[in-house]
C-alpha cells in the first residue's frame, strides 16, 4: 500500500489518471512561476515561495514515470506522496515566511487546498493510456 492510499478520502471518486495529473502539474508549475514574476517587485517573500513551489512541481513532474515525465525516476505513487509535501509547503509557507495575514497568502492557501483535492481524486495505481 502506498502512502497516498493511507491519506485517501474514501468519498472522493478517483477520476484523475496519470495523463490528467501530468497536465495539471505542468499547469500548476506554470502558474507558480507566473505568480513569482507577478509578486517579484511587490512582495518578495510571496515571489520566493511561488518560485520554490513552481520548482518543486516542475522538478517532480520531469522526474515522474507518467506522460510528460522526462527522466522517469519517481513512481506515480511516490509522486503522490511528494504532492502531499508540496501542498504542505504551499499551505504553511506564508506562515513560515512571515506573510500569513497578507492578501498574497490566500493564493498559497487556495493552491494547497486544491492540491489536496487533486491528491484525493487521483488514481495513483492507474496505468497511463
Amino acid at each position: 500500500m502506498a502512502f497516498v492510499d493511507q491519506v485517501a478520502i474514501d468519498t472522493v471518486p478517483k477520476i484523475i489518471g496519470p495523463r490528467e495529473h501530468a497536465v495539471l502539474d505542468y499547469g500548476v508549475a506554470a502558474t507558480f512561476f507566473a505568480l513569482g514574476i507577478k509578486y517579484r517587485d511587490t512582495h518578495r517573500p510571496a515571489s520566493a515561495l511561488a518560485f520554490i513551489n513552481g520548482a518543486m512541481v516542475l522538478g517532480m513532474s520531469l522526474l515522474t514515470d507518467y506522460p510528460g515525465g522526462v527522466w522517469r525516476k519517481i513512481s506515480f505513487p511516490m509522486h503522490g506522496a511528494m504532492d502531499v509535501v508540496q501542498a504542505a509547503v504551499a499551505g504553511l509557507g506564508p506562515v513560515v515566511m512571515g506573510f500569513a495575514g497578507d492578501p498574497e497568502a490566500k493564493t498559497f492557501y487556495g493552491q494547497a487546498m486544491s492540491e489536496v483535492g487533486v491528491i484525493a481524486a487521483t488514481d495513483w495505481h492507474a496505468q497511463a493510456i
